[in-house]
């Protein structure tokens, strides 16, 4: 009996069990391929020059030695130069010093000279003046025109600005001039104490030791009262020589020392007076001795 041909038995392969990151691709591939092709070509190139050339480290340390070198000539030619420049420097500094002496020297010996001619024109003006004005009369021409030291009896008044002075004077006359601060102590108000002081009978009269002619004048620079062009500084010392007590109450009560009391009383600056026994004051710096000529022209026309 013809059956059907048998055909061979199918031999089935076994089937690889799936791995268990079958399902993990990307994570496989990052992990089996760490470094993209970027870092792997820069990686072989690195390498290759490596193996061409010279090592890099090798490279940057004989950069690194050549330029300490550069900077060490550097150095050692700089000390050099001034290691040579030093002494020319330390015998110009010698010969500065020198002229220094030398200049400071000359201008001693010209104060000198300038002292002592100073003190030979006094003496000769004391004599001009004992000579035209009969003795003892032109040595009192010498003390009231300034050009002799005196001392003597006086008063002492000491005026100074107000410790919290004000700004503005809201229209007062006063606020005229250039300063504008009601509470300063003005020029016009140290011509005032100086003028009141003369008509009380002072002799000599000095303020900060600077001594008053009949030629001296007070007057405001910006901030600062200057006396014959030399300034002063608050407190302003007033040295008034005198017969003391009289000269303190005719001052006080002349318009006047009424002027430097309401001062004191609507703008707050500050002033005492004291009666002194003994107060010295200073020659004026140069007194300029002139003559007064009569003017006949009246005199001449009226005769023709």
């Amino acid at each position: 009996m013809c059956g059907m041909p048998q055909q061979p038995p199918v031999r089935s392969t076994p089937t690889r069990p799936p791995r268990p990151d079958a399902s993990m691709s990307l994570l496989t591939n990052v992990m089996d391929h760490s470094l993209d092709d970027g870092y792997a070509e820069a990686a072989a190139r690195k390498k290759a020059a490596g193996e061409s050339g010279m090592p890099k480290t090798l490279r940057a340390r004989l950069g690194l030695a050549a330029g300490l070198v550069l900077a060490a000539l550097v150095v050692t030619v700089g000390a050099a130069q001034a290691r040579v420049a030093a002494p020319v420097v330390a015998k110009e500094r010698e010969e500065l010093i020198d002229r220094i002496d030398r200049e400071t020297a000359a201008a001693d010996k010209l104060e000198t000279s300038v002292d002592k001619l100073r003190d030979d024109v006094n003496t000769r003006q004391r004599e001009a003046l004992k000579k035209s004005g009969g003795g003892d009369g032109g040595e009192l021409v010498g003390i009231l025109s300034g050009a002799v030291e005196v001392h003597g009896p006086g008063v002492k008044l000491v005026v100074d600005d107000a410790k919290e002075a004000t700004s503005g004077g809201n229209g007062d006359p006063r606020e005229t001039s250039d300063f504008s601060d009601t509470g300063r102590v003005r020029d016009r108000d140290m011509q005032r104490v100086v003028n009141g002081l003369w008509e009380s009978g002072a002799e000599a009269v000095a303020i900060n030791g600077q001594r008053l002619t009949a030629l001296s004048a007070i007057r405001a620079a910006g901030d600062a009262i200057l006396v014959d062009n030399k300034p002063l500084v608050p407190p302003y010392t007033v040295l008034a020589v005198g017969n003391g007590k009289q000269l303190s109450n005719r001052f006080q009560n002349s318009a006047d020392g009424l002027y430097l009391h309401a001062l004191q009383e609507n703008y707050g600056i500050r002033n005492s007076i004291s009666v002194e026994s003994d107060l010295r004051l200073p020659a004026a710096p140069s007194v300029i001795v002139r003559t007064a000529q009569p003017n006949n022209e009246k005199s001449e026309k009226g005769t023709s």
